[in-house]
């Protein structure tokens, strides 16, 4: 372990957009499902952007910290959140529904990425020193998004395919039961990183090009600094 300070700030400022990027994946989830019906998250207290009611002791914490400061973060964006509790009995249309409620998750983490893109390229220009910071935010948001869509339990990649082929709740608790150790285990393959880190990269393009359509100058501080 880098015990130099430059290398712990660095890795705590990390850990926190992390942390805030598992909370917006979450509320994600939660309002998804409360605007599809089910008030099961907003009685738990899930509806909320409050970071410290989605955290998971391993997923937001454990896995995060091992991975920036013992594996040198080369998956910076690993990590999930306590699981949305949801009630499918409350949708419309159960299978579409609690698909759309496992989807929301990635896709308020690429709204963010959005959000902070567009505010980039016309603050960065007056405020250069705000590009990496930028740049870490949409990186961050798509790895976010990315990583919970692997088809490993408790990542919602796994909730999709188990709608879509009809697995059971029991099938689905006992994949479940030792997946984070699977999980670690498998992210941590060369193979698998490369291949992670080469669909994040793809993902953020769109952000890339949308930066330099708006304001080229504040696309080099971003995406080039």
């Amino acid at each position: 372990m880098d015990l130099d300070p430059a290398y712990i700030r660095s890795g705590l400022i990390v850990f926190i957009l992390l942390f805030a990027g598992v909370a917006f994946h979450e509320w994600g989830h939660a309002l998804a499902a409360d605007m599809l019906g089910d008030d099961t998250p907003r009685a738990e207290g899930r509806v909320t952007l409050n970071p410290l009611v989605h955290m998971d002791l391993i997923g937001t914490v454990i896995a995060p910290l091992i991975n920036i400061f013992l594996f040198g973060g080369s998956l910076a964006f690993m990590g999930w959140g306590k699981p949305v509790m949801t009630n499918d009995s409350n949708f419309s249309h159960r299978v579409r529904d609690d698909i759309i409620v496992n989807l929301a998750g990635p896709a308020a983490n690429l709204l963010v990425a959005l959000v902070s893109v567009v505010v980039g390229s016309f603050v960065v220009v007056g405020q250069p020193r705000l590009g990496e910071l930028v740049n870490e935010l949409v990186v961050m948001n798509v790895g976010v998004a990315v990583f919970n869509m692997i088809p490993i339990p408790p990542l919602d990649g796994t909730s999709i395919l188990r709608r879509l082929f009809g697995v059971t709740e029991e099938a689905y608790l006992n994949m479940s039961r030792w997946s984070w150790v699977v999980l670690l285990l498998v992210v941590n393959l060369r193979v698998t990183q490369a291949l992670i880190i080469g669909v994040v990269e793809l993902g953020c393009r769109p952000y890339a090009f949308l930066c330099a359509w708006i304001n080229p100058m504040a696309f080099r501080l971003i995406f080039r600094s």
